[in-house]
C-alpha cells in the first residue's frame, strides 16, 4: 500500500502563542497518500527516495497556476455572520478572545530568509493581487530590507520543526524575525494579549514542495490579516482544520473583506462587532439575504478530540482507527449528514485500507455519497474519490477508476491542488493502461508529471509516487 504522511495537527491547536499549518506532504493532509498500509505511516520527506527508480527520466516542465478559480459562495449571511463572530473571537484551543484586532492603514509586507524559492514570488504575488481585489485590503509588498508590518521568513523545515514539531509553517505576533521568535518570551508571542496588529512573521519551509509553500502563504497571511480560529463545520473556506480547502476561497476573501470593513476598528467588543456585522454583510453581500439559513449545530469537543486523535502522530494505527470509529459514531448518533459526517469517515476509511478494506471501501463510499450530494462539498468528493479510486485499481475494477478519476480531475484543477491532481491523473493513466488505452495513458501520465513537480517538488518524489500508483494496478 502507499504509505502518507501523518495526519496531523498543529501545536498550536492547543497553544495560544501562535497558528500554525499542520504538517503534510504536498498540498492537503488527507489526500495525497491514496492508502495507508498496515503499519504506522511515515513521514516521506523531499529527501526519502528510497522507492524512485534508480534511473530519473526527464520530466517535463513544472506547471504552474496562473490563476485561481475558488469555490463560491453559497450560505446565507446570518450564517456568515455566525461563523465571523465564532472564528474572530476565539483561539483553536477554545481562548476566547475580549476584543476585536486588525492593522489599520495600508499593510506592507516583505520577504526574507535564505534559499527563497523561485516559485514563491509568483505565487505572492497572485495572491497579494487576489487580496487586493477580492477583499479590498491595502497591502503592498516592499523590498526584503524594508521594516514592514508583515515578515515572511524562509528557513529550512527541520528549523521549524525544532521548536514546533507538527507545525509546517506558523504566524507569530509582535516580532520580525526568526531570531526575535526564538528569543521571546512566551507572553510576547501570545494572541490573547495583542491589543492591535501592528506587527508579525510568517514562517514558512524553503525545502518543502512548491504547493505546499504556496498553501502555507495562504493559510498564515489569511490568519495574519483575519481570523485565529478554526471550524470544523465550514465546507468552504481554509478557516478549517480538515485542511481539504488549500487556497483562499470566495467565503475567505468575504470575512477578510468584511473584517477590514470601515464600521469595524480595533478594540470593540464581541457586542459591538455583532451589533454592525449584519449591515456590513448586507452591503458587501446583498445575496447572501436572500439564501436561507440552514439549522446549525455546534461542534462539541468529544468529537474534535476523536477526530484529532484520529489525524495526531501517536504510532498506533489501531488506535487512530478506534478514533476514527468513535467520530463516526458520535456524528451519527448526533444526526449529523454533513461535511462533519463525511469528515469522519473519511479518516476511518483512510486508517482502515491496510486492516480491512471491505470496511475501508464502506466508509469512504458512505463518505463520497454525503459529499457529492452538497454543491459546496465537490472538492470534498474529489479527494475521497482518490483514495476510492486506488482501491479501484487494487481490486482490478478499471472502469471504476476511470470512472471517479474523469469526475474529480476538472475539480482538482479548478481548486489549483497540483498534488491531489497529479495523483488523480496518474491513477487514471494506470487504468487506462489496463483497459488497453496506451496512447491515451501516455498522454495522461504526461500531463501528470508536470503538475506532480510543483505538488511534490523533487524528480525522486515524482518518479516514485508514480511507481507507487502504479503499483497498485499490477496487483
Amino acid at each position: 500500500m502507499l504509505k502518507s504522511p501523518p495526519l496531523s495537527k498543529p501545536n498550536s491547536a492547543t497553544c495560544p502563542i501562535a497558528a500554525g499549518r499542520a504538517w503534510r506532504l504536498g498540498a492537503v493532509v488527507l489526500a495525497m497518500g491514496v492508502l495507508i498500509g498496515c503499519g504506522a505511516p511515515e513521514l516521506r520527506t523531499q529527501r526519502d527516495t528510497a522507492r524512485a527508480p534508480s534511473v530519473l527520466l526527464d520530466l517535463p516542465p513544472m506547471k504552474l497556476f496562473s490563476s485561481l478559480r475558488p469555490a463560491k459562495i453559497t450560505r446565507s449571511n446570518t450564517s456568515i455572520a455566525r461563523d465571523f463572530m465564532a472564528l474572530s473571537f476565539q483561539l483553536e484551543n477554545g481562548t476566547e478572545l475580549s476584543q476585536f484586532t486588525r492593522f489599520d492603514g495600508p499593510i506592507t509586507l516583505r520577504v526574507t530568509g535564505s534559499a527563497i524559492p523561485a516559485s514563491l514570488g509568483p505565487d505572492l504575488e497572485l495572491l497579494i493581487a487576489r487580496l487586493r481585489r477580492e477583499a479590498g485590503i491595502d497591502i503592498t509588498r516592499v523590498g526584503p530590507n524594508v521594516d514592514a508590518n508583515i515578515t515572511i521568513e524562509t528557513l529550512p523545515h527541520a528549523d521549524l520543526r525544532q521548536r514546533i514539531p507538527n507545525a509546517a509553517c506558523i504566524v507569530a505576533p509582535n516580532i520580525s524575525s526568526w531570531d526575535q521568535y526564538r528569543h521571546a518570551a512566551r507572553s510576547d508571542l501570545s494572541w490573547t494579549n495583542v491589543m492591535r496588529r501592528e506587527k508579525l512573521s510568517i514562517f514558512i519551509p524553503n525545502d518543502e514542495a512548491p504547493q505546499e509553500m504556496r498553501d502555507c502563504l495562504h493559510e498564515e497571511l489569511a490568519q495574519a490579516l483575519g481570523p485565529l480560529n478554526d471550524l470544523y463545520s465550514l465546507t468552504d473556506s481554509v478557516y478549517n482544520d480538515d485542511n481539504i480547502h488549500s487556497i483562499l476561497t470566495e467565503f475567505d476573501m468575504l470575512i477578510l473583506r468584511a473584517t477590514y470593513d470601515p464600521a469595524l476598528r480595533n478594540g470593540m467588543s464581541r457586542a459591538q462587532v455583532a451589533q454592525r456585522l449584519p449591515a456590513i454583510l448586507s452591503h458587501i453581500n446583498p445575496a447572501g439575504n436572500r439564501v436561507s439559513t440552514p439549522p446549525f449545530t455546534p461542534t462539541p469537543r468529544a468529537w474534535i478530540n476523536d477526530v484529532e486523535a484520529a489525524m495526531g502522530a501517536q504510532p498506533s494505527p489501531n488506535a487512530r482507527r478506534a478514533a476514527a470509529a468513535r467520530a463516526v459514531n458520535f456524528a451519527l448518533s448526533q444526526g449529523w449528514n454533513d461535511s462533519r459526517t463525511g469528515f469522519s469517515l473519511f479518516l476511518l476509511g483512510r486508517l482502515s485500507v491496510g486492516a480491512d478494506r471491505g470496511l475501508a471501501r464502506a466508509a469512504l463510499s458512505d463518505a463520497y455519497a454525503i459529499y457529492t450530494a452538497r454543491s459546496d462539498t465537490a472538492y470534498h468528493a474529489a479527494h475521497v474519490a482518490l483514495q476510492l479510486s486506488a482501491i479501484a485499481l487494487l481490486d482490478n475494477n478499471f472502469d471504476e477508476a476511470l470512472r471517479l478519476t474523469n469526475t474529480a480531475i476538472p475539480i482538482a484543477r479548478t481548486a489549483g491542488n497540483a498534488t491531489l491532481l497529479a495523483s488523480l491523473m496518474m491513477t487514471k493513466a494506470e487504468a487506462l493502461t489496463a483497459l488497453g488505452r496506451a496512447s491515451e495513458a501516455r498522454l495522461v501520465r504526461l500531463d501528470s508529471l508536470g503538475w506532480a513537480r510543483y505538488g511534490f517538488g523533487t524528480d525522486e518524489q515524482v518518479l516514485a509516487r508514480s511507481s507507487e500508483i502504479a503499483s497498485l494496478a499490477r496487483r
